[in-house]
């Protein structure tokens, strides 16, 4: 309980004041007022002005919109390639889509949204490790901040007990698409002739982008889903890192489960070639797991036809040619710096609204 002994003062900053529900101002100091607990974030989004002149006027939308909404959680991001922005928390799926879109609607907003990500935790296993940080089990939110594995004992993720009630000519298919997102099936029950309800565990970072999309998609829309809250279990998480001719963009790092690396990389490197500009030279697009390559794209270099002049004459003359012009180009690699376009970030990034 909370005693007010009279509030004279108006609250300058909503932000900090962590309340719950309305705050009251209780003019009889013999008044209590009950302080509710913080309910724990599990989505964690971040959010970039699609121009930084814009970064004034979306600070300004982001605060307002934080006014009546206090489980917001706001802190300030910087990125290299997309300039200044905030990382944001929400309790859910559903919280965070009214959010954005309110931020689009009521306020105009032009903003670049990143893949959304969910809290990991990593238990640390040498006692000076845990002298520094404080505390045996730690919380990571940004992956480029995820322990190496020789510093922990166990990851931990968080996982969600999903229920999806369907009708039965649909049950297959939905069975099928709930193991490939790695879920574990508790039970199944029969609501009665057309209808049945699953329940499932699932990680939740399985289900943040577009798991309720292909849902509705392989039910025809007949299927509905809902979750809560289950803690964290025990997985075998690694960091991802992306690389361009070995340079880390920290802004694709990413945290997967290891038997989900390989698709993951893939998918991330395919989509930055098609949206990366073709340079001079060739562009190396990796994605690694410590020092391992385990997928691999080539932008292709710009080249130039050196042959063209070369009208018959000794084969010896043109291959002087094409040797002095792979000479550049490996050179001009080695000194060549890649500007990646924002553009670029957008695609790869970028939450698609309609997966």
């Amino acid at each position: 309980m909370l005693i007010l002994k009279g509030l004279g003062s108006r609250l300058k900053k909503c932000s900090i004041s962590l309340v719950r529900n309305v705050l009251r101002f209780l003019r009889n100091s013999g008044q209590t007022l009950t302080v509710c607990s913080r309910q724990s974030l599990n989505e964690y989004l971040r959010v970039y002005p699609i121009d930084q002149s814009e970064y004034n006027n979306l600070k300004s939308a982001i605060e307002k919109l934080t006014l009546n909404d206090s489980s917001v959680t706001v802190h300030r991001d910087s990125s290299l390639a997309l300039g200044a922005g905030w990382r944001l928390g929400f309790l859910g799926l559903l919280h965070m889509e009214v959010f954005n879109q309110r931020l689009e609607q009521e306020y105009n907003a032009s903003v670049i949204l990143t893949t959304p990500t969910v809290p990991y935790k990593a238990v640390l296993s040498s006692a000076k490790l845990i002298k520094e940080y404080k505390e045996k089990e730690i919380t990571i939110i940004n992956p480029a901040q995820f322990p190496d594995k020789s510093k922990v004992t166990e990851y931990l993720e968080p996982v969600v007990l999903g229920t999806v009630i369907t009708p039965t000519e649909y049950t297959g298919k939905i069975m099928e698409l709930c193991q490939a997102r790695r879920a574990i099936q508790k039970n199944m029950t029969f609501i009665d002739e057309n209808r049945v309800m699953l329940k499932y565990l699932f990680p939740l970072n399985e289900i943040v982008v577009d798991f309720y999309d292909s849902l509705k998609s392989l039910s025809s829309g007949y299927a509905s889903f809902d979750y809560e809250d289950a803690g964290y279990q025990t997985a075998d998480l690694i960091k991802m890192d992306i690389l361009l001719n070995g340079n880390i963009v920290e802004e694709l790092v990413t945290v997967v489960h290891r038997e989900k690396a390989y698709t993951v990389g893939k998918s991330i490197c395919e989509r930055l070639k098609d949206s990366l500009p073709r340079q001079l030279f060739e562009i190396a697009v990796q994605a690694a797991i410590g020092s391992k390559v385990i997928a691999r794209e080539t932008v292709k270099a710009y080249r130039k036809n050196v042959l063209a002049k070369c009208y018959g004459g000794d084969i010896t003359r043109k291959m002087k040619l094409l040797k002095r012009q792979a000479e550049g180009k490996k050179k001009l690699r080695k000194i060549g710096n890649i500007e990646i376009p924002k553009n670029a970030f957008i695609k790869v990034l970028k939450t698609q609204p309609n997966k």
